[in-house]
């Protein structure tokens, strides 16, 4: 039983004992660990500080991504208009090409076939009046075989000059 009823010097030392190691505690340890706990404060609150700047900065760091994503997709759909603008703008041009050099060959094709035309129509007025000169030729010549019908025909013009005169 004497472990149930402890005796007054065992009290005594014991609570001296408790009493330095209490005051040992509170003077040095308690600090010491005050300041660890302090620190593991800061340095939670520094990495909660660093995580919500680097969650900051990853949403900018998103948000920049998307307008750059909407600006180049704004800037390829620009190069396509414009592109298809300049493939209109191409064809329509050698469409007009197209359009005035067959014009010219139209032209330079009704120039020559007015040439020709005209040449045809010399050459046929030409081979026409050669007939003709051939044909009253052979007609002159018949008539005057006789002296009489060349005195006729002398006399009648001779009459058509006097009178063409007056």
């Amino acid at each position: 039983m004497e472990l149930f009823t402890p005796d007054f010097g065992l009290v005594f030392w014991m609570f001296v004992s408790f009493a330095v190691l209490f005051f040992v505690l509170w003077r040095w340890g308690w600090p010491a660990i005050m300041k660890g706990v302090s620190d593991r404060a800061d340095l939670i609150d520094k990495g909660v500080e660093y995580a919500q700047n680097a969650k900051q900065q990853l949403e900018k760091a998103q948000e920049n991504a998307q307008q750059l994503m909407a600006e180049a997709s704004r800037q390829q759909a620009e190069m396509l208009r414009e592109a298809d603008r300049m493939k209109t703008q191409i064809i329509e041009e050698a469409r007009n090409a197209a359009k005035q050099e067959a014009q010219k060959e139209m032209d330079a094709a009704k120039v020559a076939i007015e040439q020709d035309r005209k040449r045809a129509q010399e050459q046929f007025k030409t081979e026409v009046s050669s007939f003709a000169l051939d044909i009253a030729q052979k007609v002159v010549r018949q008539q005057m075989k006789d002296d009489q019908a060349q005195q006729k025909l002398v006399s009648s013009l001779l009459d058509e000059m006097e009178s063409a005169a007056n």
